[in-house]
């Protein structure tokens, strides 16, 4: 075949708009001519000749190209390549006419086309085609698999053709990665060279950009300028430029950080008269930086550099604030008070902020004090500038009568201070300690008469003035009783009075405000004393186990029980309790029924009893509760005693998890039968009504014991109803053997109990009675279980 000619005529004619013409397969290396000629015999021959040419496909570059007369032009390869194959199309130029064949230029030893691009970049949306091109049309079917034999992205569903190659729709990031083209040819499988695929992301919006100064920059004329413009985008198809000054500006080359992705350019400049630079024109506005270089730095106030006086109320705060502008940055910003540097206090509260080039400084004057007026001064300088501005501070105060005399040798005298300075008046009446200068018919004394001279001055603070007038036996206003002096100072008045008529000089010792302090000091001394004696009264929580440590004859030396190890394996998640009703209570503590999920096992749910303090208890009683915690660890288990089951200690307040004992104490227990007991006897055949159901009676006596409450029958299946046991001396006495072998086992452990009673006693299932400790809180003296006997 390698030497064999293929011709083919492609027919074009005025009435077709469109024909695609059929395949030809050439071998390689064979020679290949295509001929196209218009069979229109009403064109010349020359005409058409001329209006007809040959084209490849996508603009490929045709070789072989020779016109001939009679209307005929023809492509003529001598010996057909790879790089041959593909469609031609001959057009008429004049009627855009045209059809179409396809060539195959059969390769044995590549049955796919090589291909010199092997990288394919697509945009998301887009249709991505795989040029996987058979050089033999026998060769199908055509699939695509992934390079690592991996299964195909679910979504990706493509299309093969022998002649445009594998089209894949819509193309995705998650369809990146290496492909390659399968097919069969001759019962055997053929593959074609890899393509890796990558899908750029196609970004909603222009590159962000961003600068790192964006506003004003000032610069001593000299210094270097540095500015960093970045920008982000989606993929790195995005560039960077800058425009400046052509002369004054040094650009270093552009640095990608953070992948390919963010893009940072620095510039460093430096400026030899004003100028402007605009960096980062990037689809839209530049970002302009404005640089105007002075000769040296500067230091400008804004706002009024006059001095502004300020006044302010004594008692009153005040806010002394400036703003300027200044570069380089401050050596040194302070704040004087008549020329004394001021600190940082309580009273003096200064701050300062900065924005850029602009700083603003604050003086807070904190309840000023009359004495505290003057020249405040606000100082502030650099290398190459300093400048202060002052704040006249005018503190105003109330009048006040700081002294009074008189009447002595016939003269009074009243001293006044204020700011601005008080003016002193002088009134007179009849009515003794009375201001006259509230009364309707009051006189005043003329100015002419008074002798008024100023004693302190102060520009900025509190001044005093003295009055003195003369009141001599025989004057016309000796007949009156009351002189009052008033000082007045911006509406305000002080005053203090005077007798004429005689001169009295009160007990200063037992004035009201005295004697009301007096008598509320006295009611919180007493009430103080009663809360301190209800506190020392008030019963404490005790634990009643004692562990023995050694015996020397009579005494007894016990182990501390807080010092006794307490094993972290009886810890209970407290979030698998849920607790019900109270079971018992006292003044700092009480004990709950409450169900426990998962305490022996998994699956497990298990009523229990739960011993708690009460949020009124103190540190004593919570120490208390966790030596008794760590007391009942000790013990271990035994079947009359109540045993303990875990705790929680962690997460919140102590709980301790104990056997839970249905039929209550034994001392209401025993209480519940009395009318119903009876002693069982050979002789005693009789009936007798043993199931008389009764309320729980209440000792006569008041008593404030707090009972363990027995459940009810609903509340739990394992135990018979209360009112249906019935009570005889053999119940009396397996109570007794069984409190006896209790406590000898507590004996064993070398403990001791100190409140062994009925009422720490408990019944469970079966009649089986358990020794406990409820100490909640319970005073022996005032306790009506014990009984206070004398021996006789």
């Amino acid at each position: 075949l390698g030497d064999m000619t293929f011709l083919f005529s492609i027919l074009l004619q005025y009435f077709y708009s469109l024909t695609i013409g059929p395949h030809l397969v050439v071998p390689k290396g064979g020679a290949l001519e295509l001929r196209c000629h218009d069979n229109n015999t009403n064109t010349p021959s020359t005409v058409v000749s001329r209006g007809l040419r040959w084209q490849r496909e996508r603009g490929r570059r045709l070789e072989g190209e020779v016109e001939e007369g009679g209307g005929v032009v023809f492509v003529r390869v001598q010996s057909a390549q790879g790089y041959h194959m593909g469609r031609y199309a001959c057009i008429n130029n004049n009627t855009k006419e045209h059809s179409s064949i396809y060539v195959f230029v059969k390769d044995p030893q590549s049955p796919f086309q090589r291909s010199m691009v092997n990288g394919i970049l697509v945009r998301v949306g887009e249709n991505l085609t795989l040029p996987c091109l058979v050089t033999d049309p026998d060769v199908t079917p055509v699939t695509l698999q992934t390079c690592d034999l991996q299964p195909l992205p679910s979504d990706l569903h493509y299309q093969s053709d022998p002649q445009r190659g594998v089209i894949i729709g819509n193309a995705r990031k998650e369809y990146e990665g290496c492909y390659i083209c399968l097919g069969e040819l001759a019962g055997a499988t053929v593959r074609s060279s890899q393509y890796t695929v990558d899908v750029r992301l196609v970004p909603e919006q222009p590159p962000v950009i961003s600068l790192s100064q964006r506003e004003r920059v000032i610069l001593r004329r000299g210094e270097q300028f540095e500015i960093t413009c970045s920008s982000s985008n989606l993929n790195p198809d995005f560039s960077i430029n800058w425009d400046f000054p052509v002369g004054r500006v040094r650009a270093s080359p552009c640095q990608r950080e953070g992948g390919p992705h963010p893009v940072r350019e620095r510039e460093s400049l430096t400026l030899s008269e004003r100028g402007r630079a605009s960096p980062c024109q990037r689809e839209g506005e530049p970002h302009p930086v404005c640089v105007p270089p002075p000769e040296r730095g500067f230091i400008s106030m804004l706002g009024d550099s006059r001095p502004s006086q300020s006044a302010v109320r004594e008692g009153e705060s005040l806010s002394l604030r400036v703003e300027f502008e200044s570069y380089p940055r401050p050596g040194t910003l302070s704040w004087a008070y008549n020329g004394k540097t001021l600190h940082n206090t309580t009273e003096h509260v200064i701050t300062a902020q900065r924005h850029r080039y602009r700083y603003v400084s604050e003086l807070r004057l904190v309840r000023v004090h009359g004495s505290e007026g003057g020249i405040y001064t606000f100082l502030v300088n650099h290398e190459d500038a300093s400048v202060n501005q002052s704040f006249p501070v005018y503190v105003n105060s109330k009048p006040v009568i700081i002294s009074q005399e008189g009447p002595v040798d016939g003269q009074v005298r009243c001293v006044a201070a204020g700011y601005p300075t008080p003016k002193i008046s002088w009134f007179y009446c009849e009515l003794p300690h009375t201001r006259c200068s509230h009364l309707t018919n009051a006189s005043q004394w003329e100015q002419r008469e008074v002798a008024t001279v100023t004693v302190s001055d102060s520009a900025f603070g509190s001044s005093e003035v003295e009055s003195r007038l003369n009141v001599t036996k025989g004057d016309a206003h000796t007949h009156y009783h009351t002189l009052e002096c008033v000082a007045t100072v911006q509406g305000e008045q002080a005053y203090t009075l005077f007798s004429i008529s005689e001169r009295t000089v009160p007990h200063k010792l037992f004035t009201p405000l005295l004697t009301g302090v007096v008598v509320t000091a006295v009611i919180l001394s007493i009430t103080l004393v009663v809360l301190l004696y209800k506190y020392l009264q008030k019963p404490k929580f005790q634990i009643q186990w004692k562990v023995i440590d050694s015996i020397h004859g009579n005494n007894y030396i016990y182990v501390d029980p807080t010092q006794l190890p307490y094993d972290a394996k009886w810890e209970f998640p407290r979030q698998k309790l849920r607790f019900g009703k109270t079971l018992g209570s006292g003044a700092f503590g009480k004990v709950v029924r409450a169900t426990a999920y998962g305490l022996c096992s998994a699956d497990s749910v298990m009523t229990v009893a739960v011993k708690m303090l009460k949020p009124s208890a103190h540190s004593t009683e919570k120490e208390a509760l966790m030596s008794e915690l760590k007391v009942l660890s000790y013990l271990g288990n035994h079947v009359n005693i109540v045993n303990l089951l875990g705790a929680c200690t962690v997460g919140g307040p102590t709980l301790v998890i104990t056997e839970y004992c249905c039929y209550g104490d034994l001392l209401n227990f025993l209480r519940r039968k009395r009318e119903t007991f009876f002693s069982a006897q050979a002789a005693d055949g009789y009936y007798r009504n043993i199931n008389n159901p009764r309320e729980p009676q209440r000792d006569g006596n008041g008593s404030s014991y707090m009972p363990m409450r027995p459940s009810s029958q609903s509340d739990d299946k394992g135990c018979l109803s209360i009112d249906e046991l019935s009570v005889d001396t053999e119940d009396l006495l397996s109570f007794s053997y069984q409190v006896a072998k209790g406590m000898e086992y507590i004996t064993s452990k070398n403990c001791i109990h100190r409140d062994l009673a009925a009422r720490n006693i408990l019944l469970t299932q079966g009649r089986v009675a358990k020794i406990c400790d409820f100490g909640l809180a319970r005073d022996i003296t005032t306790d009506s279980n014990y009984a206070k006997e004398t021996s006789k």
